[in-house]
């Protein structure tokens, strides 16, 4: 396939007011989340569930494309139409998650490998099959004192930049994750040198392996303190140091980033998105590829009940909204008790 249609995707994924939802959890993750709420995870329920988060009216104002698991991407809603095609009717691009999980990096006690490069060309010209248009592949870096350690990074990156261009061999746009955890003590300058590292081995690697930055897009995690920090950053100074990362990091050339939540709260990740976005214009459009920070709300709402299908949806659609402001830099902490406002209401000067 020629690199034009998958520039046209990544720039449709990353269209202004949009972003990613990550509707990919593994079935034990998965089952984690419906625990949460009480609820045990079997294939009708994780089915139903996903239902109703792919058919939740006027979601695609805010949401341009959706990632599926292997399960996922293989099911069909209730009237028999297999999810990627609900998905495209519904104004989204489907997307799979390719990779397989996390495995100890040998010789390295601690630290890990994201697997799953075995037949993974076949594998994508199945997901090709079932409707596809774009893929994702998490590599996990953990902080410590003594971690991560360079093999660690160029273990994850190699792997990165392989299954990258695989992806675009197939006709996919690959969205690279390089995840740095938020889990532990570290500081945010710890924080910053470690991300910074890593994406410059990351995009030495996707040099290395001929693949086109323009149709790529970049998953990265916000330069935050580690959970256990004591000092705890604003999100204004989160905003700067990341993009300070970022801008020293990753080529002009690469049309988004879309950045994951972590282990932040459902408001925490738009307040930090909105505050990225005050500080425009950027090489690149600043968007989310969130999990749990669009899902969380949609869970407690639904609580395994159908008769609460219409307030999970409303709950999603809510959350994503707040999330499209934003991507604009017009989003304020009081419209979580009032409600989203329209861009142009809540515009405000950006810089």
């Amino acid at each position: 396939m020629t690199s034009a249609p998958m520039r046209h995707t990544a720039l449709e994924l990353v269209a202004p007011g949009k972003g990613i939802l990550a509707a990919d959890e593994s079935t034990p993750t998965m089952a984690k989340r419906l625990a949460s709420i009480g609820v045990e995870s079997t294939e009708p329920v994780r089915r139903g569930y996903r239902e109703i988060l792919f058919t939740t009216p006027g979601l695609a104002q805010h949401v341009s494309g959706v990632i599926l698991f292997d399960e996922t991407i293989r099911q069909a809603s209730t009237d028999g139409r297999p999810f990627p095609h609900v998905l495209h009717e519904g104004g989204f691009l489907p997307g799979i998650k390719v990779d397989a999980g996390t495995k100890p990096l040998a010789g390295f006690p601690g630290e890990v490998v994201t697997a799953g490069l075995d037949g993974l060309r076949e594998r994508f010209e199945e997901y090709v099959g079932l409707g596809a248009r774009f893929a994702k592949w998490r590599a996990v870096i953990r902080v410590d004192d003594d971690r991560p350690t360079p093999t660690c990074i160029e273990a994850n990156a190699h792997a990165l930049a392989r299954y990258a261009a695989l992806a675009q061999e197939a006709g996919l746009v690959p969205v690279v994750e390089p995840e740095v955890l938020m889990d532990g003590t570290h500081t945010l300058d710890r924080c910053a040198d470690v991300t910074a590292a890593v994406l410059r081995t990351v995009y030495d690697q996707l040099a290395r392996h001929h693949v086109e930055l323009e149709a790529t897009l970049l998953k990265p995690n916000m330069v935050v303190a580690g959970k256990g920090c004591r000092t705890q950053p604003d999100d204004d100074t989160v905003a700067r140091t990341t993009l300070e990362v970022l801008r020293r990091t990753v080529p002009a050339a690469v049309p988004g980033i879309v950045f994951l939540s972590g282990g932040m709260t459902d408001v925490q990740a738009t307040s930090r998105l909105d505050a990225l976005n005050r500080h425009s214009p950027q090489p690149w459009q600043l968007s989310f590829s969130f999990g749990r920070a669009l899902q969380g709300p949609v869970l407690r709402a639904w609580a395994g009940d159908d008769a609460n299908r219409s307030a999970a949806q409303q709950a999603l659609l809510r959350r994503a909204a707040l999330n499209g402001i934003a991507r604009h830099g017009s989003y304020f902490p009081d419209m979580e008790l009032e409600g989203p406002r329209s861009h142009d209401e809540g515009a405000r000067t950006t810089g």
